[in-house]
């Protein structure tokens, strides 16, 4: 079908100005992907396979949501064939190991299980054996006993009084509570009309290719443990070097860790987990080298996010401008407090205000423990369900309102001249020009157009309706934070660049050897990336938060100028010429006004001169976050009589600011707005009510694959920040923030003249055939989307806010 509007063109994306004959700005192909296309990755799994030392780790797991350890008997599977030892708290210690977040001391997560059982999945012990399947059999043969305990599943029953409490010491289910009521006690008070909205934002799991994977290989002394050399995926290898010398009591320069390729990650692979720490734990104990590789099912468990429920009212005033908001949210942290349910007193907090004036805002948050699995971060850590939030209450305040969608945005965002902008809760916005974004993608959706068809169905009755949703969505990234670059130069002109970011698909490499070409003249396939080792790399912060390019670009960009002014002085010496009259041409040295290879020297010949004392260190601090935004246009058509969805199209306009390479960006665009339709069409992690995981397998887990999916539409604009010398801001999770509630409008969209105000996402066919109904069924023929909070918010008394956690 060809829709009005649709074109299987884009238009070409602004540029900033660059310097004639720069690379930057570009399109360079990945260099990256010859090795993966080619099967020549370096994944920990392929690592050392044929080493017969290395032992082969397989949990044992609670098949119980709640419960109690009465006892575990190991007897039996320690005498299987191959079996090296059956290991359990009592082997490996019952004491706290350290996190990557840890939201209270009073909720510690340990190796492995000690009294009680908290989640389906919480590791109780570990069998370690000779190869994997001799593990596998033996863990059938460990016998635990479990005393069930009643499960708290729902994260807003957890709130109710007399609900089972999951840690005494709290005193309740909640880890953290924060509100404003004292600043701000009722910002709707004046407002002419009042737009109320509940909603739900379901629990996703991360699904990386790869799950999480480690091999330890211990050092040892005379009986002592003395070093670790650590294998392992994650995001942030120096982080985890501090976190494994803490858990084994070793300085930070003995403990290696390297990240080889890393099979994706989207915040589930942040520093290190408990299941890790089980690992590292057991090579320790027993004095040999343990691997362990996850399976997809353990991964669906370790790997989880979202979870949260959103109360929001609007204030308007008569000329449909916001007046004030109130916000009351629930996280769920899942068991053991895990900060993914943090993010509900953190960064969606933070972001609650979006792109929007909003005069007064209160908002109170909890988070709290439930018998599912911890939460962690996917991919917007906060930021999509902030995101999710507000332009889901902003789409329903403009049909309150009786304004179209985009013209209510236009009428509350932040003015361009009112940038730098500060929020209610102290975030500090750089640029924007979020109406300049709007328009475009508008225009490129050819919304006029759209709607026409959309009326044209309306009137005829048609099975199939359209909808139109729009998302203008800001988001925070970087976090501030420093990061460290380093260049080395070989006597034949290679160059080699340290980086502490950690690519696991980004394309870093590719876009720092960019970043140094540009400034020596060597070409990209003369520059190679150095990263993910702890030993070679001095200091690094990882990725996550969508920090690489303005930290770590930033580092290597103002590493490569330092470069290029000590470069100039070698091919000055050689050209026997003044500093200031040497300039880079076309990879060559040459004297300023002299044409000729006669007067210039090759990047080689500088290199071969006095490659030792072109080195460079540089650490780059970055004052504060940078705020990307964009605006998201999806177009869906719905069975009104099935509720089926079916995506017809989905435009983008992303600004990242400056853009280094606009391939990278695409891709980052592209996966980024595919996991965000994922979430609002398909996917959704779900427990029973005995707290049993129903989709732990991409049978269940319905991840949406090629044939769900339309040719995204992606464009961007560019507005730089004045916070890094690039200018460039995150674009890593910036279209999974735009997306989402962009798709769940189009949804709503679609049935509004049926009276339907909104759809939980994931917006399943029963889902959308419910929520006709019951508007159908109700008085006026139009959907209530309203209902009052958790009494437990009346009572609620601030503990310590959140920071936001950079993932």
């Amino acid at each position: 079908m060809t829709l009005p509007g649709s074109s299987t063109d884009s238009p070409s994306s602004s540029q900033p100005p660059v310097r004639a004959g720069s690379i930057l700005g570009t399109e360079v192909r990945r260099v990256e992907d010859p090795d993966l296309l080619r099967g020549r990755g370096r994944f920990v799994d392929n690592l050392d396979q044929d080493d017969p030392n290395v032992l082969h780790a397989v949990f044992v797991r609670s098949p119980i949501a709640h419960a109690e350890l009465g006892g575990i008997d190991v007897s039996a599977a320690a005498q299987e064939p191959g079996v090296v030892a059956v290991l359990t708290a009592e082997d490996l210690g019952s004491g706290p190991v350290p996190l990557f977040s840890q939201l209270d001391d009073d909720v510690p997560r340990t190796a492995l299980a000690v009294d009680r059982v908290r989640y389906v999945g919480d590791p109780v012990a570990l069998v370690v054996a000779r190869t994997r399947r001799e593990a596998v059999d033996a863990a059938e043969l460990v016998d635990v006993d479990y005393r069930e305990l009643e499960p708290v599943v729902d994260m807003e029953a957890a709130l109710e009084e007399g609900a089972e409490v999951q840690f005494e010491v709290l005193g309740s289910n909640v880890v953290i509570g924060v509100t404003n009521g004292d600043e701000v006690p009722d910002p709707l008070e004046g407002a002419a009309t009042v737009a109320r909205l509940r909603m739900e934002n379901n629990r996703v799991a991360s699904s990386p290719i790869e799950g999480h994977v480690i091999l330890v290989r211990p050092e040892v002394a005379g009986g002592e443990l003395t070093g670790m050399d650590v294998l392992m995926g994650t995001q942030h290898p120096h982080l985890a070097r501090t976190l494994i010398a803490t858990l084994v009591a070793l300085p930070r320069d003995a403990v290696r860790v390297r990240a080889p390729h890393v099979g994706g990650a989207f915040g589930g692979k942040a520093g290190i987990n408990p299941e890790h720490s089980a690992i590292i734990l057991a090579a320790r104990h027993l004095g040999r080298p343990v691997r362990w590789v996850e399976t997809r099912s353990e991964s669906m468990l370790s790997m989880s996010s979202r979870g949260q429920v959103q109360y929001v009212e609007i204030g308007l005033d008569d000329e449909g401008r916001i007046s004030g908001m109130r916000c009351r949210v629930v996280g769920d942290c899942g068991a053991y407090a895990g900060f993914g349910g943090s993010f509900s007193s953190g960064s969606t907090r933070t972001m609650s205000e979006g792109s929007y004036v909003i005069p007064q805002v209160r908002y109170d948050a909890v988070s709290v423990l439930t018998n599912t699995a911890p939460t962690g971060a996917f991919r917007g850590a906060g930021r999509p369900e902030a995101a999710a939030m507000i332009e889901r209450a902003v789409d329903h305040a403009a049909r309150v309102a009786g304004l179209a969608p985009e013209a209510f945005r236009r009428r509350n965002y932040i003015a361009p001249g009112d940038f730098p902008h500060e929020t209610t809760f102290g975030a500090r916005y750089d640029t924007g020009e979020y109406a300049v974004a709007l328009d475009a993608a508008l225009a490129s959706a050819g919304v006029e157009e759209l709607r026409a068809e959309q009326e044209r169905r309306r009137k005829s009755g048609a099975a199939w309706q359209l909808g139109i949703g729009i998302a203008s969505y800001v988001e925070v990234t970087g976090f501030g934070g420093k990061e460290y670059a380093g260049i080395r130069v070989a006597e034949d002109g290679r160059v080699s660049v340290l980086s502490g970011t950690s690519a696991h698909g980004q394309g870093h490499a590719t876009a720092y050897a960019m970043l140094v070409s540009d400034q020596i003249g060597a070409p990209v396939e003369q520059i190679d990336v150095v990263q993910s080792d702890t030993t070679v790399v001095r200091s690094g912060g990882g990725t996550g938060g969508a920090r690489s390019m303005q930290l770590g670009g930033s580092a290597v960009h103002l590493a490569a100028v330092e470069l290029r002014e000590k470069a100039i002085e070698v091919a000055a010496e050689l050209l026997e010429v003044a500093t200031e009259d040497v300039e880079v041409v076309d990879g060559r040295y040459g004297v300023r006004g002299v044409p000729g290879e006669a007067a210039s020297v090759s990047w080689e010949d500088v290199a071969a001169k006095a490659h030792e004392d072109l080195t460079v260190d540089h650490d780059f601090a970055q004052d504060g976050s940078t705020f990307p935004f964009g605006t998201h246009v999806s177009v869906v058509e719905v069975d009104v009589e099935t509720g089926r969805v079916r995506l017809l199209r989905h435009v983008q306009v992303d600004d990242c600011g400056t853009i280094i390479n606009p391939l990278l960006v695409r891709g980052q665009q592209h996966g980024g707005a595919v996991q965000g339709i994922g979430q609002a069409l398909f996917e959704e992690f779900v427990y029973d009510e005995a707290g049993q995981p129903i989709t732990s397998t991409f049978a269940d887990y319905t991840m949406p694959t090629a044939a769900d999916l339309v040719q995204l539409e992606a464009t961007t604009t560019q507005t730089p920040t004045d916070r890094n010398p690039l200018g460039a801001k995150g674009i890593g999770e910036s279209a999974t923030v735009g997306s989402t509630p962009a798709v769940q409008n189009a949804v709503v969209d679609a049935l509004a003249h049926l009276g339907v105000r909104h759809v939980h996402i994931p917006c399943t066919p029963e889902r959308v055939w419910t929520a006709i109904k019951e508007a159908a069924a109700s008085e006026g023929g139009v959907q209530d989307p309203w209902r009052e909070p958790p009494a437990y918010f009346h009572t609620l008394q601030a503990t310590e806010a959140v920071d936001d956690v950079e993932v």
